[in-house]
């Protein structure tokens, strides 16, 4: 029986402490032996048994595995009950704390990785995408009569190859990244005369208003976020109703050297993914287009729109 199965699988203190994490973030197994401080042949044995009773589920990208909690096979209420239960115990907000604690030192490791490689930064991307010219992309997909009387943000900015262009074609012209480095490196890269907003932040906490901007780009940032729903979620809260978003990352890959020389913590992302993370931001996709490119990749150029409020 079902049931049975799950709930002898939740009668453990060290799988009810992993529910309760795995339910607030998708994590690898180092990085909840970290939060749990236990060995790893202990927290795989407890995984193993969460998800024979389809508690949790395994996404594996490379040779790294993430795990989350799974309400499939009609465990949504059974694991909310769960959660209920934990939420009041000193424990789990500490495990819950922990969490949080190593996603900010991941985040900041990314940061530092970024700092380091921003005067290299375009050497880099020309090893990846070769004669793909991806600002041109870009640009051709937003929508011209919007971004010249509008605000266009580029999130996860980096050392600013693509803000000159923007700010010829846009209103206002914002520019966000968490790496200081990395704006650095636009604002002297910038023309002089052109007016850009640089401002950092990190993409999961935008430093903007519900609403401020009419278009937004998310290029090439998603595999280094954390929690990269919580970015495209965050995009989808400043962009307007009406307005667009231009997303590009990579198809899923197996290509580990990403992780090693460019920093990748997500080697690449299907697109039902993506677009089931978009339409809960709010967006409906208009186009994905792919593009072949070096290192047995291939990039996605996605356009989507804002949807407008419902009356």
């Amino acid at each position: 029986m079902k049931l049975l199965t799950q709930t002898k699988a939740l009668a453990d203190e060290t799988r009810l402490r992993l529910i309760g994490v795995l339910a607030a973030h998708e994590l690898n197994v180092g990085e909840i032996v970290q939060v749990l401080d236990m060995g790893q042949s202990r927290i795989s044995r407890h995984l193993k048994i969460l998800m024979d009773a389809g508690l949790v589920a395994c996404q594996r990208h490379g040779l790294w595995a993430f795990y989350s909690s799974s309400s499939a096979n009609g465990s949504r209420a059974l694991l909310a009950a769960v959660l209920e239960g934990l939420k009041d115990l000193p424990e789990h907000r500490q495990d819950l704390d922990r969490a949080a604690q190593v996603l900010n030192d991941r985040r900041r490791s990314t940061t530092h990785f970024f700092d380091g490689i921003a005067s290299d930064w375009n050497r880099l991307s020309r090893e990846m995408l070769g004669d793909f010219a991806l600002g041109p992309a870009i640009m051709k997909r937003l929508a011209a009569a919007e971004t010249q009387r509008g605000t266009v943000v580029d999130l996860g900015c980096g050392p600013g190859l693509l803000l000159g262009h923007l700010a010829g074609a846009a209103g206002c012209v914002i520019g966000v990244d968490n790496s200081a480095r990395m704006l650095d490196a636009a604002a002297k890269l910038l023309p002089e005369g052109l007016e850009v907003s640089l401002r950092i932040g990190d993409l999961e906490h935008l430093p903007l208003r519900d609403g401020e901007a009419d278009a937004a780009i998310m290029s090439l940032v998603l595999h280094h976020l954390a929690a990269p729903q919580d970015g495209i979620a965050e995009m989808g809260r400043v962009v307007r109703p009406g307005g667009q978003a231009v997303l590009v990352d990579f198809l899923l890959h197996d290509n580990e050297t990403l992780r090693t020389r460019y920093g990748d913590r997500w080697l690449g992302f299907s697109p039902d993914d993506l677009q089931t993370w978009m339409e809960r931001a709010g967006f409906q996709e208009l186009s994905c287009e792919r593009h072949p490119v070096n290192l047995g990749l291939t990039l996605m150029v996605i356009t989507a729109r804002r949807e407008e409020f419902s009356v």
